[in-house]
């Protein structure tokens, strides 16, 4: 995270969600924990460095939390924090929004 925020909220929101990938995560672990490889197939077309890059960051912002067991192979969970739950309004508004604009193209 930057020594210092932006002044603009929607600026902060941007930087920490601000990517497509971001977003289809936390939709993802909005039902629950998963597994890397859960998380790989349902967010779609990711590849696995930049599923890690984005996890990392996200972990790194306090969004979510990662938790390895010790086994092999190993399996890692992930989790969403309370501030990543947090954001599980402006999900919702945006699937609201999204559908409504497919229903109004057709």
């Amino acid at each position: 995270m930057p020594k210092e925020l932006p002044e603009c909220p929607v600026e902060i929101t941007l930087y920490l969600i601000g990517s497509k990938w971001k977003v289809l995560i936390i939709r993802d672990l909005l039902t629950g924990t998963k597994r890397f490889g859960e998380l790989k197939k349902s967010v779609g077309n990711i590849t696995q460095k930049v599923l890690t890059q984005n996890l990392k960051e996200m972990e790194e912002h306090g969004l979510v939390t990662r938790k390895v067991y010790p086994e092999v192979p190993p399996r890692v969970e992930y989790t969403l924090t309370q501030t990543g739950l947090s954001l599980e309004t402006i999900i919702d508004t945006m699937y609201k929004w999204g559908n409504n604009y497919k229903l109004t193209q057709k």
